[in-house]
């Protein structure tokens, strides 16, 4: 799927399904706030959520006091539905529309974060940039967490193909231009009822 392609197909789907219809649908993301907890994450950190559209995971760090926060997300729609849940508080966030596939940076982050983007970036010219990318613009010792579709996960998602991972392929991914922490994989139910088994490797830029 093309970018253009990519942004058509993505805008429609937040247009057209309600925000507890979409299969990521999570009102506490646990997982990735317990990596915060996990590197104890001080509270200046400069933090990116990478395809974090109208994700919860905004919600959560601003409540703990996380005050430089970006959100990325291919899609309009996704971001004007999270600055309208938002209200005031949206103001405080830095919101950046681009598809994570040939996103430039134009500063560097203690954190970064992605449960959403990078498992449907299905060409590996597509996933090497975003991976030199990240690389670039982490600072040392920065965390990098990825959550993607395992590979006991679905094939795709909102009708498009998705790439599954498992320990040994993300770290043999991410590995050269980081060190592993941890993995780990996790069910997540779906508002039908489904459950998505998801795998999150941590990373630390060294």
């Amino acid at each position: 799927m093309n970018n253009q392609n990519r942004k058509e197909h993505w805008e429609n789907i937040y247009q057209t399904k309600e925000l507890t219809e979409v299969s990521w649908y999570q009102p506490t993301p646990v997982t990735s706030l317990d990596f915060f907890k996990q590197f104890d994450v001080p509270l200046s950190a400069k933090i990116i959520d990478v395809g974090g559209g109208d994700s919860f995971l905004v919600d959560h760090l601003l409540e703990l006091g996380y005050h430089d926060i970006t959100i990325l997300d291919i899609s309009t729609a996704a971001i004007d539905r999270a600055k309208k849940r938002l209200g005031r508080r949206a103001s405080e966030v830095k919101w950046i529309i681009a598809d994570a596939s040939n996103f430039t940076p134009t500063e560097q982050y203690d954190v970064w974060h992605d449960r959403a983007a990078f498992h449907f970036l299905t060409d590996e010219q597509e996933f090497t940039y975003y991976i030199q990318t990240a690389h670039q613009n982490i600072t040392p010792n920065g965390i990098l967490v990825i959550g993607t579709f395992s590979e006991k996960g679905p094939t795709k998602c909102s009708g498009i193909d998705i790439k599954q991972y498992s320990d040994e392929t993300m770290t043999k991914l991410f590995g050269k231009l980081f060190e592993k922490i941890d993995c780990k994989t996790i069910d997540h139910q779906t508002p039908s009822g489904s459950i998505q088994n998801f795998i999150f490797c941590s990373f630390r830029k060294v």
